[in-house]
């Protein structure tokens, strides 16, 4: 699974600060791993819950590696982990999120913990030690079309991309959202347990979204896809023209 980092290739003042990176990392027991739907839209909550955690805040005692990472590169990656890893991941301090819940009866939950940001070359051992690639997800179906009041995160369809670089993305995009919220829209969501889906455009819905003036994914082309892609619309109902 991969990172994610936001914008185009051109280097800016983002690119010399000092480079970190949010880890997220997903449980995948062998027996029975997540829905891909469910695992991409739990990493997505699981970003706007670090965000908006008072400890990320103000003077929080993640506050500065919150805003070291927020004035470079937005950097993400995931990993996986299960048994014994993911114990060992669950005691650093972080937040869990649960997903919606299993879509057949051999799909688990999904469960992203979130973890401060960490300089890019400065990964807790514990972290350090976790597989990055080699791990796909599936739905057992086709997801429903979402729920017009939702805010939705529309994946290109001309993009294939591993579950981890996906989640990696669906984190992006709901933080673009985060961001063009006033602090009245952010409360609300928070409150509301920051409801979304994640699903993937038509082609010709596609086209409408990335001309409709809704925050956009660009990649940075760190892995998997070309620099300067669009990945993922965020389509919250508060930005809707």
């Amino acid at each position: 699974m991969s990172d994610s980092g936001d914008g185009v290739p051109d280097r800016t003042s983002r690119d010399e600060a000092p480079q970190f990176v949010l880890p997220l990392v997903v449980r995948i027991e062998k027996a029975a791993p997540p829905a891909r739907t469910d695992a991409l839209e739990t990493a997505a909550r699981a970003v706007l819950v670090m965000l908006s955690d008072e400890r990320s805040v103000g003077e929080g005692e993640w506050a500065r590696a919150m805003r070291d990472w927020q004035d470079a590169r937005i950097r993400k990656v995931v990993r996986r982990a299960r048994g014994a890893e993911w114990r060992r991941a669950s005691a650093l301090p972080g937040l869990t999120v649960l997903g919606e819940g299993p879509t057949t009866d051999t799909a688990a939950t999904a469960e992203v913990r979130v973890f401060p940001p960490v300089p890019l070359d400065g990964w807790p051992k514990e972290l350090a030690k976790l597989q990055v690639s080699g791990t796909e997800l599936a739905d057992a179906e086709a997801p429903p079309a979402p729920d017009p009041a939702l805010p939705v995160l529309w994946f290109s369809p001309d993009l294939d991309m591993s579950a981890g670089k996906a989640m990696a993305q669906a984190g992006h995009g709901a933080q673009l959202a985060w961001w063009e919220l006033s602090e009245t829209e952010r409360k609300a969501w928070r409150e509301a347990g920051f409801p979304l889906a994640v699903r993937t455009a038509d082609a010709r819905r596609w086209r409408e979204l990335t001309a409709g003036g809704l925050p956009v994914v660009r990649d940075a082309g760190f892995t998997e896809i070309a620099p300067g892609s669009c990945t993922v619309v965020a389509d919250h109902p508060a930005l809707r023209s």
